[in-house]
């Protein structure tokens, strides 16, 4: 398989798979601005289009995720994230024995700032929950403990009571949103605590840390997600060496940069071409013209690429200040050519916990097919009561799951002494790499689908289904695919070897 992914190909052939996929990209997002900007009126009065930042061009605000912590970031996030950096920079220079405390506490502090005293009192009762079932050290039942705590999320009387102690929506689901990534945080500490009960000290050592994990600021919120034993031992190793390994003014001032980069595009992309605003209407979905919808799906899907990055580059930047060691930041959209590569490069660290205490667990890949069905199944299954269970969600983990296994099928299947030794005596590597582009195109398509049902909802995937596939299945889905080979050539030139 890697010599495949590694073969070499002509510069000029590259070349082209380089400058047409550039190219598509750029064309379709502009038909897609010109369908924006020709439907303008109709979306304004539909969705609220809101006077934008750029000059002479509107902002689409339909998209719930970004709006809501942009908001919240002007409101008092990014004030919280400079007060840590600064707890923590004072204390590693005059008290760096007591800066893993005062930042628990000024984690707590904050986190009662916005949540309130009752938010952050859910919170206490799911940590105390938590570290009670961990003591009698059964993976079972804290796995039945931490999925009941998860269902309650979704169940309305309690979120009744939960909206009557704000004033607006939008601090009821920042709550939501901390709990359910609270929730992975006390998943790992109660399987890490079964495996070795007395790794990190006594009970009450142990307390201690589990507190300072969970409300540990720059990833309180929305993560990104790091295990308990990897914190704990990070900020342990943080507190022997001091200053010695602190990242520099350099590090920080070109990161900021970077971030403020990512959140322009971002912005950027939102303000000419109104991809959220048309995807929330069936009849602009069924008018846009073809290279405009496949612009759509471009841009739904760069843009949550973009977002993640301003989302979990800015805690990530405090985390590495502080000497932790968190996920890498997802990779590009437009090089991914397969489900697994997806779920292993775009958001890391849930894929390590996933990993870590699901999959392997379960017996992976180490134990024959049906049970690595299995923990794959469960892994997807997981994920998609964590994000909420609901029915476009259903499909999308059913699409991954899937998606996963014909290709792992597949590789399985090429990989072997018989198959692989036919295609070496019957064609050359450049070829070979040639016939996984196109297998790693319909890869690819699939992998868009799947994301629309995730980003828009099932009328959002059943609309382009029927147009791309079933309308368009001679005049569409043609150039579509062959769009996709180059972009799957481009993934392969890039990432020439597997993780």
């Amino acid at each position: 398989m890697t010599s495949v992914r590694s073969a070499p190909l002509p510069r000029t052939e590259l070349l082209v798979y380089w400058l047409l996929s550039f190219g598509s990209h750029l064309y379709s997002f502009y038909e897609l601005h010109r369908f924006s900007k020709e439907h303008e009126a109709g979306l304004y009065r539909e969705f609220q289009l809101e006077r934008g930042i750029f000059k002479g061009f509107k902002k689409d605000v339909s998209d719930f995720e970004w709006n809501f912590w942009t908001e919240w970031a002007k409101k008092s996030l990014l004030w919280t994230l400079a007060g840590h950096a600064i707890i923590s920079r004072l204390c590693s220079i005059f008290y760096p024995q007591f800066r893993v405390a005062a930042l628990t506490v000024y984690g707590l502090a904050a986190a009662c700032s916005v949540l309130g005293l009752r938010g952050v009192a859910v919170l206490l009762l799911y940590v105390a929950l938590s570290f009670s079932v961990a003591q009698l050290g059964k993976p079972a039942l804290c796995w039945t403990c931490h999925l009941l705590l998860l269902c309650t999320l979704h169940v309305r009387p309690l979120q009744d009571i939960q909206r009557g102690w704000y004033e607006d929506e939008e601090e009821h689901y920042l709550l939501l949103f901390s709990v359910a990534v609270s929730t992975l945080r006390l998943i790992s500490f109660s399987l890490e605590h079964c495996r070795r009960p007395a790794i990190h000290g006594g009970a009450v050592l142990q307390l201690c840390w589990l507190l300072s994990y969970t409300f540990y600021h720059p990833f309180f919120y929305n993560g990104p997600v790091v295990t308990y034993d990897d914190y704990v031992e990070q900020m342990q190793k943080a507190a022997e060496e001091g200053d010695r390994n602190k990242p520099s003014a350099r590090y920080l001032l070109l990161r900021s940069a970077r971030i403020l980069m990512w959140w322009c595009i971002a912005e950027y992309m939102i303000h000419v071409m109104y991809m959220h605003a048309i995807q929330s209407n069936e009849t602009y979905l069924e008018i846009l013209p073809p290279w405009a919808l496949g612009g759509l799906a471009l841009a739904l899907v760069q843009f949550f690429f973009v977002k993640y990055l301003v989302l979990f580059g800015l805690p990530s930047m405090l985390a590495t200040l502080d000497q932790l060691v968190p996920p890498g930041l997802p990779r590009c959209v437009s090089i991914m050519y397969s489900f697994t590569g997806m779920w292993r490069h775009f958001d890391k660290g849930l894929y390590r916990w996933l990993l870590r205490y699901i999959y392997v667990p379960l017996g992976g890949s180490h134990h024959g097919v049906m049970y690595k069905m299995l923990s794959t199944a469960l892994a997807f299954g997981f994920v998609c009561l964590w994000h909420g269970g609901h029915d476009y969600l259903r499909c999308w983990a059913l699409m991954n799951w899937l998606g996963v296994l014909v290709e792992t099928s597949l590789k399985a299947l090429f990989g072997s002494a018989l198959v692989c030794s036919f295609f070496e005596r019957h064609s050359s590597a450049a070829t070979r790499r040639r016939c996984a582009a196109l297998l790693s195109a319909f890869s690819t398509a699939m992998l868009i689908l799947s994301n629309l049902l995730f980003l828009g909802g099932i009328h959002v995937g059943r609309i382009f289904w029927k147009r791309v596939f079933l309308q368009g299945w001679s005049t569409v889905a043609p150039p579509m695919l062959a769009f996709l080979y180059c972009l799957a050539q481009v993934g392969l030139a890039w990432t020439p070897h597997p993780p």
